[in-house]
């Protein structure tokens, strides 16, 4: 289980190169936006990820929606199950698993309605005194919203207020570069990511991410890892089965995809030895 964005894959501001312009890795596209180039990875790991999808085993858990998802070609062919926003969506051969859908909704009535936080969110956006910093508010497929600001201008204890009131209503707050996102606490990659282990029939599961909304993933994993950046870096967040890569930005997102296809490799003797 992997998450995508600034784990395995990388924006041209997250890649955080960090050598001379000639012996910069060579990379490879593996996103289009309206046009122009979104997403890259280095070729090297479009090798090991090529690898790891012929296994049967990556499954993407991201916080992407199901039509953002479908924007990212990764090498190799289609991964059999994807989990979208951030646990809220099951693809199974691309197509949308209705029934894990409905047992979602059924599960979010825990927390405060979607529209009531996405409305606090809009009201959140607009100060009132003219010093604008949210450039945009996102409604994603009605299970969560997010807003996308500039960090330098946010007003002092914005943040604080929303995880304030995010917290009374069985929602929490990721915030990830210029992404701030409101999720129900009910919403986890990790209980989608345990149905999926479940289906493939694995006895272990190995998982990767970068953001606090991977914290739960990582913890329900047998054994994990993450890079040395994002939220969780910045926050110190450690467990004892968790590896730190030793590289930042997409040098760090090869070194994961090369653990994830070892973590396959070992499950895959296990098996074979009993």
């Amino acid at each position: 289980m992997s998450d995508l964005d600034r784990t395995l894959i990388y924006s041209p501001a997250a890649l955080m190169l960090q050598c001379a312009d000639q012996d910069a890795p060579r990379l490879l596209c593996v996103e289009v936006y309206k046009g122009r180039p979104l997403s890259f990875i280095t070729e090297t790991a479009a090798g090991v990820l090529a690898d790891l999808t012929a296994t049967g085993m990556l499954v993407p858990a991201t916080t992407r929606t199901v039509s953002q998802y479908r924007r990212i070609h990764l090498p190799g062919r289609l991964p059999r199950y994807a989990i979208c926003a951030n646990g809220g969506r099951l693809l199974v051969d691309g197509v949308e698993d209705e029934d894990f859908t409905v047992a979602v909704s059924n599960k979010l009535t825990a927390s405060a309605p979607h529209t009531e936080v996405f409305a606090e969110l809009i009201r959140m956006a607009d100060p009132g005194d003219g010093q604008l910093f949210v450039e945009k508010v996102h409604n994603a497929s009605d299970l969560f919203c997010y807003a996308v600001v500039r960090r330098s201008h946010v007003r002092s204890g914005w943040f604080e207020h929303l995880h304030g009131y995010a917290s009374e209503r069985g929602w929490r707050v990721s915030i990830q570069g210029r992404k701030v996102y409101l999720v129900p606490n009910s919403l986890s990659k990790a209980s989608a990511a345990l149905e999926v282990a479940e289906r493939l029939g694995v006895d272990a599961m190995a998982a990767a991410g970068d953001s606090l909304l991977d914290g739960e993933l990582l913890e329900a994993a047998d054994a994990a890892i993450r890079p040395a950046h994002g939220e969780l870096d910045d926050t110190g967040w450690s467990r004892p089965h968790v590896t730190v890569t030793a590289s930042r930005g997409v040098a760090a997102g090869e070194q994961i995809a090369s653990w994830l296809l070892q973590q396959v490799g070992m499950e895959r003797r296990l098996t074979r030895a009993v």
